[in-house]
């Protein structure tokens, strides 16, 4: 009589049938995935001996249910991510929760080196001066509607520049004939004396301090020999003018007695005037 051979779950005898032998003895196919197989995490069914069993993170699945959730796309030979317990495809990861380079139109990778300004990415090596077209990185920068550009270009390109020098204005400055100037380039055409803050003229556009004006340009008193410069609008001070000779109403007097001439008459002698008394008196 031949020895008992039966599962050691069913008690069935496994002559002639298929086992698997385990160290508490042997079991018939059916209770032996009843007993040790998996469920899969995917379908709910047990995952059958003779079944690719896949496994991720305490969960396992038929080599057919690992798959994405999306694409359905299979996993087993691919990369994926795991999002919210959903399984994904890279590239329906990237899709759903990546973003587009606004200058390549390229997918951002996570985790990749990007930047983002006004709701908008980039790669970061895609972010350029719209200028000099060099990488803007973590430097500053200047928006300007769809550009960007780093402070030099902007400068260069948008700032106002100097009347004298040509060189942008980046800070301070003066403004002369509706021109920017630097503040140390608005200077005496003369003598080069800073003007920025001072009383100043011009003269056929030049700009001259109020000394080196009167010195060049100011009619010259017929009396003291210093210039006139109340008629340039540089001090308001009044003065007196007899055919091609001038004087300070303070220097228009008799040469004789020294009496003023401003608003009396006056007679000329010679590079002289006198008051019509002492005109009278003879020499």
């Amino acid at each position: 009589m031949s020895e008992a051979f039966d599962c050691a779950k069913c008690s069935e005898s496994l002559y002639g049938r298929k086992y698997i032998q385990t160290d508490s003895g042997p079991y018939c196919v059916p209770c032996y995935d009843n007993t040790f197989a998996n469920t899969c995490a995917e379908c709910q069914q047990l995952i059958g001996h003779d079944s690719r069993e896949l496994f991720y993170e305490d969960r396992h699945f038929h080599e057919g249910c690992f798959r994405c959730c999306r694409c359905q796309r299979s996993l087993a030979d691919e990369p994926f991510t795991c999002q919210d317990s959903e399984l994904l495809c890279n590239d329906c990861y990237c899709s759903a929760f990546s973003s587009q380079c606004s200058a390549c139109g390229e997918t951002v990778m996570p985790g990749s080196r990007k930047l983002e300004y006004g709701g908008q990415t980039w790669h970061e090596h895609c972010f350029l001066c719209s200028g000099c077209e060099q990488p803007l990185g973590s430097r500053s920068f200047v928006p300007d509607k769809d550009a960007h550009y780093c402070v030099p270009c902007y400068e260069n390109k948008f700032a106002p520049r100097c009347a004298r020098c040509s060189k942008t204005l980046t800070q301070g400055g003066v403004t002369y004939r509706d021109q920017p100037w630097h503040r140390e380039c608005l200077v005496c055409t003369g003598c080069q004396t800073p003007l920025a803050g001072q009383q100043f003229t011009s003269r056929d556009d030049d700009p001259y301090c109020v000394t080196c004006f009167g010195e060049l340009f100011a009619p010259k008193c017929s009396s003291c020999k210093r210039p006139i410069t109340g008629g340039t609008g540089l001090g308001g001070g009044k003065y007196v003018s007899f055919e091609d000779r001038h004087w300070h109403h303070s220097c228009f007097s008799c040469a004789r007695c020294s009496t003023s001439l401003v608003g009396q008459g006056f007679v000329p002698d010679g590079d002289q005037v006198l008051c019509q008394g002492c005109s009278q008196a003879g020499p």
